[in-house]
């Protein structure tokens, strides 16, 4: 799914979305090639690669806003790119226990099936812990 980009973009993407980003990318070319492109140019390798927070910090607060939306799987993609850019399971925990006095008790339940989700996934060998690659 290069589609022609400067292979020096997309850093960010690739660390998120580790093993998972040629499904992901494709779920969204099967969409509409154009919302692909729009998503993976723009929000990851343009705002996604801006400084001034660290990566782990942009995967937490969008993990926040994602339950804010109640989108169940773009959160599971953020919750696990949390994991892979370093925040601990006590971290995401604690984002999503933060949302519960905002957003209430219904998309945090939620999201914590998510979360539930991806570590029992992660515990059978059916999803990749981090390795530290970015």
């Amino acid at each position: 799914m290069t589609d022609g980009k400067d292979e020096g973009t997309g850093v960010a993407r690739r660390h998120i979305f580790g093993a998972q980003e040629e499904r992901i990318l494709g779920r969204l070319a099967a969409l509409d090639p154009d919302l692909m492109r729009y998503v993976r140019d723009f929000a990851y390798d343009t705002v996604y690669e801006r400084p001034g927070l660290d990566l782990k910090t942009k995967e937490l607060v969008a993990s926040a806003l994602l339950v804010s939306l109640g989108s169940p799987a773009e959160l599971r993609t953020h919750l696990r790119g949390a994991l892979r850019a370093g925040a601990s399971e006590q971290e995401v925990r604690e984002v999503l226990l933060l949302c519960v006095p905002y957003l209430g008790f219904p998309r945090v339940v939620a999201a914590f099936t998510q979360l539930q989700a991806l570590l029992e996934a992660r515990r059978d060998g059916q999803e990749k812990a981090p390795t530290g690659e970015g």
